[in-house]
């Protein structure tokens, strides 16, 4: 009993900070705007010159069972989980530039693969994106720079753009996984070094869209790491748009327009392959990952505002063919430091898939000043790994959309064992089925 009015003393306790963020936000929204309301200063003499300013934040609180630091608790933790400043601007109408930075673990968890990051010291804002940019028409552009790989729809929306707070619970492809750049790293939050092209195949309709490019991808030294022979990761994207097309910045994808899109049904296809782009210096394995993506959205209702269904999907395959009689000792249950001999660059090597079903209500209902629209959710996740135990998740949850992605909350319930077992592929891996309770906020400029 002592357990449950416990659970209901957490659950209430996160109901409040839902209410206190709403206060919040809607005091935010009420403020007075600023000079550039748009965020955008252009030259008056040259129309192509232009620089935008925007930001991003991404916080909340979570409860998560037997996360104290006796084990035997909820936790109770408030944290930031994304504070970022975009800088974009264009020199000429074809030659264009984007900067974002990032706080890099500011909750100050730490690398969740034992490596030191060499985007900035915890808690202090670093850089996310560098990006050099060629746009000559709808069907031939050129980025370069640090940016984004082209990969799953999870991965290009971002954070700020995915349907659901807590997208990423699928594994990591290389530029994610790493957390470092350099000797011992592939990338960070998805960015490495290299180049993307990209556009559209079909004229004038934007149905077929692609982005392919090389990138630098796993770097080991002489001494650690499979990469021995300094070779690049290619990847590349195709999605297809059977209604609506797609209209977003670049090759970045949305995880739901909210219905300002009209009908939407997009199914992509996304590989990347490095040679020697897992393992360790005496265990090296060919990198391969196919991932395919669906999105579907459609409005209901005949006229006025009309609710809508939004169904995200993603199937993703993993070949890092270790040597199986190394297997125990490749997949070490923590991720080794670069520079020791026996570092291991363990990425997945299985399959895994999600499944997300959300309904968007037509109606707005006012809360503390503020008016949004309430988007319930449900959410299956699977992860099935070739040498470690299987894991899974359920969420059920919903958003508060207030306005789309610069203003929203959300609340959300987990189960699963997929957060008590993480990234650990060690075959004698275990974890535990638990319950987590979490209240977010998002607010964008």
């Amino acid at each position: 009993m002592w357990a449950d009015q416990k659970k209901w003393w957490i659950v209430r306790n996160m109901f409040f900070v839902a209410a206190v963020l709403l206060v919040l936000i809607s005091g935010m929204a009420s403020a007075p705007s600023s000079a550039y309301a748009d965020g955008k200063i252009v030259n008056p003499d040259d129309k192509n010159m232009w620089i935008s300013l925007g930001m991003g934040l991404r916080g909340g609180i979570a409860a998560v069972q037997n996360g104290s630091a006796n084990r035997g608790s909820y936790t109770n933790s408030f944290g930031i989980d994304y504070a970022r400043i975009y800088i974009n601007g264009g020199i000429t109408k074809v030659i264009k530039f984007e900067f974002n930075t990032e706080c890099f673990d500011c909750n100050g968890a730490g690398s969740p693969f034992g490596q030191t990051s060499n985007t900035g010291a915890q808690n202090q804002i670093g850089l996310l994106d560098a990006i050099g940019k060629f746009e000559f028409n709808q069907y031939v552009n050129i980025w370069v720079g640090r940016l984004l790989v082209p990969y799953s729809r999870g991965e290009l929306n971002g954070p700020f753009f995915s349907a659901t707070f807590n997208q990423y619970r699928t594994p990591f492809e290389s530029a994610d996984f790493a957390g470092k750049f350099g000797t011992g790293g592939a990338g960070v939050y998805g960015r490495d070094n290299g180049v993307t092209f990209w556009g559209q195949v079909d004229p004038g309709y934007g149905h077929l869209q692609y982005s392919a490019g090389v990138y630098t991808g796993l770097q080991s030294s002489s001494t650690a790491g499979p990469n021995q022979q300094n070779s690049l990761l290619y990847a590349g994207r195709l999605t297809y748009n059977f209604l609506n097309p797609e209209k977003n910045p670049g090759y970045y994808t949305a995880g739901t327009y909210y219905g300002k899109s009209g009908d939407i049904l997009a199914l992509a296809f996304a590989p990347q392959y490095q040679k020697h782009g897992a393992g360790t210096i005496a265990n090296q394995a060919d990198l391969t990952i196919l991932e395919s993506d669906l999105l579907f959205e459609k409005l209901l209702g005949n006229s006025g505002d009309k609710g809508v269904i939004t169904i995200n999907a993603e199937y993703q395959q993993f070949f890092a063919n270790y040597n199986n009689s190394a297997t125990t000792g490749a997949f070490a249950p923590a991720f080794q430091a670069p520079g020791n001999p026996n570092g291991c660059f363990c990425m997945f090597d299985g399959n895994s898939y999600y499944g997300t079903f959300m309904y968007l209500f037509p109606d707005k209902v006012g809360i503390a000043g503020l008016k949004g629209q309430f988007q319930p959710y449900a959410r299956y996740t699977a992860v099935y790994p070739n040498n470690s135990p299987d894991r899974q998740e359920t969420e059920v949850g919903t958003n508060y959309i207030i306005a789309g992605f610069n203003g929203r909350l959300g609340a959300f319930w987990q189960y699963g064992n997929l957060a008590s077992l993480g990234t650990n592929y060690a075959n004698n891996a275990t974890g535990s089925h638990l319950n987590a309770f979490k209240v977010a906020f998002q607010v964008q400029y």
